[in-house]
């Protein structure tokens, strides 16, 4: 055994094992399940450890609880029994699976105050199953002794619990618990409705977030107390920030609570594109450490527009999926639905990744990210701002500004607001995407951000908002930024109809005809930029040097196309301002909601124009240059003596709805690594197995790569 085998052997469980395999057991796998298949699937993909079903809503064991519902199919069977032992026989790590918000009527009748009900007493049901209260003694009593029984029973590592936030943010609980509990939490009675002028049900909000991770904690200390200090309760989370307010998860809390996250998101959806993969991971790490593992779920079965179960997905949109995770510091970890298959092609999509995730996990781990550009983000900001449209108003701008930065391979790493201070030092950009609502300190951590010499691109209406989403009097970051918000709004757009021929998105920038600042390179051949956003009206502080780089045409008719013709080819009215800070740094202001529009329409001059922001702002510190065909997806590590680099092939595959179904290959690819202090001898590329000669010219360190198929990942040591 090699020494860093065994110092890997020696570690928490959490801490070593990084490859999983999930069979998310169906209730008649009790009668069919063959075990043998499995452990050799296990062996195929290298797995470490698995999380296979227990209890809660269907028990696959022979349960002391009689309501706790068992499997059709379970019938004098131990599945969960048999799981463990297969995984026990192959060394493997073993995570007993929950879902605990929902139970039986038989159930609902003997502990009726244990379940969710509306405010008129009738209980939210779904599919014949009723929902759990999670301020209950379901939550509070049961569930612990459940835990209690299965540890004494099969002595998992831990648990993970895919539903147990209960019910979403749709959903106002007035059962007796609830009533209690928020009266002595808050001192108000609960609200009556969503609605978002109503300081109680702001309370109600942060009070739901607070009540959640509370049983966190309680089922982590049930689950320690009876399996030691190293058995842990994780849950499941997931990622994205906008999704995940609907479940009242708090992602900062539960990060900072444990050293491995669960995520359980399991592909790529109609806005965000397998770059979201890579972002997963980044974002995750920024809360839990970058020494934490973090394993997702990524499905082996059809997903997109419509979503088949048992059905194999298309090999290289799982693989893609994976290697994207793989390259934002996700582990990997197989899910499929149900332990017997007819599609049998879906046990290959994983096998290949898993394997050479195998042989290439000492790159994989202990690194930290090299970016120097960090763009903010907060859960606080999603609900108060966000409110009742959260994906227009919160995930539109941060899709915009970050897929903007992933198509020009500028490397940056998510920043929770309340990290900012935190993680100043190690950037040179600090990026404010449409971030309306943050706190006092938030912007006083901007403010000395940017007074240590630090540059600012922000956006929209960024920090016009209490942590409550009320209305500032003044704007906070006036005096670092040079920008007095007038509190107007000029063109205001919304969603885009179903018209192609929206009048009011109609609208453009309008360029200088001479002395052109350089956030519009590129732009040298056109007056004007489409835009189709709206504009926040402010103006330059007197002595600020702040200036307007472009500004606003109205919008004017777009059909028929006689009428199409400017009404007001100009006006005064900023969209884009920019200056340098005394303090050295540098300020870059969307007055239009740029970030927002890209976002929305992809269109590349948008792009380009929050890209060349960045890079302004930057100035000249630029730690990754990528030349060459394709869009690629660029994610720069660094370990004691050795950089690493992913090189994610992303082109083409951006299609929703649709499937990956051909990887078109791009090259050739010159890369530059900024590695002033290392002189590397030594290029591998872990996926192609070549060995490269770099060239180490001026504090760069520069090779050529012939081509990328998916992926590629290279060592510089």
């Amino acid at each position: 055994m090699s020494m860093q085998a065994a110092n890997r052997a020696e570690m928490p469980w959490y801490r070593r094992t990084y490859r999983w395999g999930q069979t998310n057991l169906t209730e008649m796998d009790p009668v069919y399940c063959e075990m043998a298949m499995w452990k050799e699937y296990w062996r195929r993909t290298r797995v470490q450890g698995i999380i296979v079903n227990a209890g809660g809503i269907v028990a696959y064991y022979p349960s002391s609880f009689e309501l706790q519902y068992r499997a059709e199919g379970l019938g004098e069977h131990d599945l969960l029994g048999e799981f463990v032992a297969a995984a026990r026989e192959e060394g493997l790590a073993v995570l007993a699976r929950m879902d605990i918000n929902r139970a039986t009527k038989a159930f609902y009748e003997a502990h009726p105050d244990w379940f969710v009900v509306n405010a008129e007493g009738v209980p939210s049901t779904a599919n014949g199953r009723y929902f759990s209260c999670i301020n209950s003694g379901y939550y509070k009593e049961y569930i612990p002794d459940v835990l209690r029984e299965i540890i004494t029973r099969y002595q998992p590592e831990g648990f993970t619990d895919n539903s147990w936030t209960g019910v979403s943010r749709h959903t106002i609980c007035h059962c007796v618990s609830c009533r209690t509990k928020f009266k002595t939490d808050s001192g108000f009675e609960l609200p009556a409705a969503a609605d978002w002028n109503d300081p109680v049900y702001r309370k109600w909000i942060k009070w739901s977030y607070s009540c959640r991770t509370e049983n966190w904690d309680l089922f982590n200390r049930v689950t320690q107390a009876a399996g030691g200090p190293d058995c842990l309760w994780l849950g499941m989370i997931n990622a994205n920030p906008v999704k995940t307010h609907s479940s009242f998860c708090d992602l900062k809390e539960v990060g900072e609570r444990l050293p491995i996250m669960m995520c359980d998101h399991q592909s790529r959806d109609e806005l965000n594109g397998f770059e979201q993969n890579s972002l997963n991971g980044s974002l995750l790490h920024g809360l839990a450490g970058w020494d934490a593992v973090i394993p997702e779920s990524m499905a082996n079965y059809i997903r997109g527009e419509r979503s088949f179960r048992l059905g194999s997905n298309p090999a290289k949109e799982t693989r893609l999926w994976m290697v994207e995770g793989i390259a934002g510091g996700i582990s990997p970890w197989f899910h499929h639905i149900g332990a017997v298959h007819e599609d049998r092609r879906q046990f290959n999509n994983a096998v290949p990744v898993m394997q050479w995730h195998e042989q290439n996990d000492m790159y994989l781990y202990n690194r930290q990210p090299v970016a120097n550009i960090g763009v903010v983000w907060s859960q606080d900001n999603t609900e108060f701002y966000g409110r009742h449209d959260a994906n227009e108003r919160v995930a539109l701008p941060w899709h915009g500004i970050t897929r903007a930065l992933t198509r020009k391979r500028l490397p940056f790493v998510p920043v929770h607001a309340d990290h900012i201070a935190r993680d100043a030092g190690g950037l040179d950009v600090l990026i404010l995407p449409d971030l309306a609502v943050m706190t006092d300190s938030q912007c006083e951590a901007v403010r000395q951000f940017v007074e240590a010499g630090g540059s600012l691109v922000f956006t929209g209406a960024t920090a016009t908002l209490d942590e409550w989403g009320e209305p500032r009097q003044s704007f906070p970051l006036e005096s670092v930024t040079g920008i007095r918000h007038l509190n107007e709004i000029a063109g205001a757009v919304g969603k885009q109809p179903a018209d192609w021929a929206y009048f009011d998105a109609h609208n453009y920038f309008r360029l200088p005809d001479e002395g052109r600042h350089p956030v519009l390179y590129g732009f040298e051949e056109t007056n004007i930029v489409p835009f189709g956003g709206h504009i926040h009206r402010v103006e330059p502080a007197a002595g600020s040097g702040m200036k307007a780089v472009a500004t606003y045409i109205p919008a004017f008719p777009i059909y028929p196309p006689e009428f199409s013709w400017m009404r007001v080819p100009r006006t005064d009215i900023p969209v884009l301002l920019a200056g340098e800070h005394a303090a050295g740094g540098r300020i870059c202001y969307f007055a239009g909601d740029v970030d927002r529009s890209y976002g929305r329409t992809h269109l590349p001059d948008l792009g380009d124009l929050l890209a060349n922001a960045v890079t302004w702002a930057a100035n000249g510190r630029i730690l990754l240059r990528v030349e060459g065909p394709g869009y690629l997806d660029c994610k720069l590590y660094r370990q004691e003596g050795t950089y690493i680099l992913h090189l994610v092939n992303l082109s083409g595959a951006n299609q929703s709805p649709g499937y990956v179904e051909e990887y078109l290959p791009v090259g050739p690819i010159t890369v530059y690594v900024r590695t002033d202090d290392l002189t590397p001898a030594q290029a591998r590329l872990l996926v192609s197995g070549k060995e490269l000669q770099p060239e180490v010219k001026g504090g760069w360190t520069s090779i050529r790569i012939e081509s990328v198929t998916d992926h590629e990942c290279i060592v510089l040591q």
